[in-house]
């Protein structure tokens, strides 16, 4: 017999949860479907929270041998690279029994099983051994999220060939590393190897990395990635590859030719669409597997909405909760407004870390906006000093003559952390919010005054 259903979320990440712990606040009758043994999803078995914990393992560790306290005995210290990635285990096993408990102490089943759709309001679970089950709903969210983009012909079977996902099975550590993709994933792995000691090359379709960023930030992590002794080329396109016993070679269409231990792809992603039957029910995934959504995350079947990675951009763990909290939200009460995106930050986890909310310099000339830039260098705090993490800076963008604060662009260590002072500020949508800045009195010695010094940088600079 079919179990009926308010409402039945495909997937448990981010946006899953989001999606069904919303509805559930709000006394609905929620299932989650899910297809892997715990919940989570990627976010948490293979992607944000083990990559940002081996990061977390790597800086630790590097922190430690660049400390004059603890340089002798840290440098005596090997450490292999399944070593490092074992520390984000007890992590991942926390944050399963944490998300498992949210459905328990909500009343929402979880059903193991791939899903797919039988009609536009029916629900197929097939488990791995158990017989298929059907589940009908009203309302029905995709939130399957999505999986590095693997071209045809490349042989992701030979140990040698790895994507973002199967690089956190690496049973050894490289000595040399080619990275073919530089957006935030590439970036991010290519920090992390370089921390460990290997060596790095970035393949960059692009002429500059992460284009999306304040150009200044951008050009920080290129000068601090070289520093690091990365080998960064723009510019180039894959031509093929020649993965042999000992080392892969990659071969670019430029003619040149880069051997390494490991190739790691991170060019692209691809939204997890596949085998649902999606097509039968008239909503048709783009080339990578995304589906197209209105302003409330609705497909073109209005009752089954689509939120997260699965839909594209910005693919964010914490976009992706929001977007699914506001179509459970929605659902519920249709006259819901829409919710913008112009305040949700961006947070890349290099070393240094990067973190920005709002527009950037580019994207304030073009729109013929009068600004003003405050700028503060962390090597002037006494907490960085302190601490040993000087590199970096804050840059506020704000308004010449209301002072409203448009950007804050961060690059430096725990810089995810920092921005987010500045969205607060950001969100009062009070003119004149730069003075906020300097009418708050911040704990001294701490990496947050950095936007007192900022804000009086930016006023001395207007006329």
């Amino acid at each position: 017999m079919d179990q009926h259903f308010d409402v039945v979320v495909i997937g448990s990440g981010p946006a899953g949860e989001g999606a069904a712990m919303m509805a559930a606040k709000h006394h609905r009758k929620v299932a989650v479907v899910e297809r892997f043994d715990d919940v989570g999803g990627g976010c948490t078995h293979w992607g944000t929270i083990p990559s940002k914990a081996l990061r977390h393992a790597v800086k630790t560790l590097q922190d430690a041998r660049n400390n004059p306290f603890l340089r002798h005995c840290a440098s005596q210290v090997k450490v292999t690279f399944p070593q490092l990635l074992s520390t984000a285990d007890q992590v991942i096993e926390s944050q399963v029994r944490m998300r498992q408990r949210f459905y328990d102490r909500n009343g929402v089943p979880v059903f193991r099983g791939q899903a797919s759709f039988v009609d536009a309001h029916t629900v197929q679970v097939t488990p791995r051994v158990d017989t298929p089950l059907r589940l009908t709903a009203d309302y029905v969210v995709i939130a399957t999220g999505s999986r590095p983009y693997r071209p045809p012909g490349l042989d992701f079977s030979h140990p040698r060939v790895r994507d973002s996902d199967t690089v956190l099975q690496c049973d050894e550590t490289p000595f040399a590393v080619t990275i073919y993709g530089a957006g935030v994933i590439g970036c991010e792995y290519a920090s992390i190897f370089l921390n460990m000691g290997a060596k790095v090359t970035l393949v960059n379709t692009q002429d500059r990395l992460l284009s999306f960023l304040d150009d200044e930030i951008a050009e920080a992590l290129s000068y601090h990635l070289r520093d690091q002794g990365c080998v960064i080329r723009h510019n180039e396109q894959f031509e093929g590859l020649e993965a042999r016993e000992r080392d892969v070679l990659l071969l670019l269409k430029s003619g040149r030719k880069i051997k390494s231990n490991l190739l790691l792809w991170a060019n692209g992603r691809t939204g997890n669409t596949d085998g649902m039957n999606l097509e039968a029910l008239g909503i048709v995934p783009n080339q990578r597997g995304q589906l197209a959504v209105n302003e409330h995350y609705q497909t073109v079947v209005p009752h089954i909405f689509a939120v997260g990675d699965v839909t594209g951009p910005p693919a964010l763990a914490s976009a992706a909760y929001q977007q699914g909290g506001h179509a459970g939200l929605f659902l519920v009460d249709p006259s819901t407004p829409a919710r913008g995106a112009e305040l949700i930050p961006s947070g890349i986890y290099t070393i240094p870390e990067i973190s920005s909310v709002g527009r950037t310099e580019r994207e304030l000339q073009q729109a013929g906006i009068p600004y003003e830039i405050g700028h503060t260098s962390f090597k002037t705090l006494a907490r960085a000093q302190m601490t040993e993490q000087r590199v970096g800076m804050l840059k506020l963008l704000f308004h010449a003559e209301t002072l409203e604060v448009l950007g804050v662009h961060c690059f430096g260590d725990n810089a995810s952390e920092i921005v987010h002072i500045g969205q607060m500020v950001m969100g009062s949508r009070d003119i004149n919010n730069l003075r906020h800045f300097i009418n708050t009195t911040f704990n001294y010695p701490t990496m947050a005054e950095a936007y007192r010094i900022a804000a009086y940088n930016g006023l001395n600079r207007l006329v």
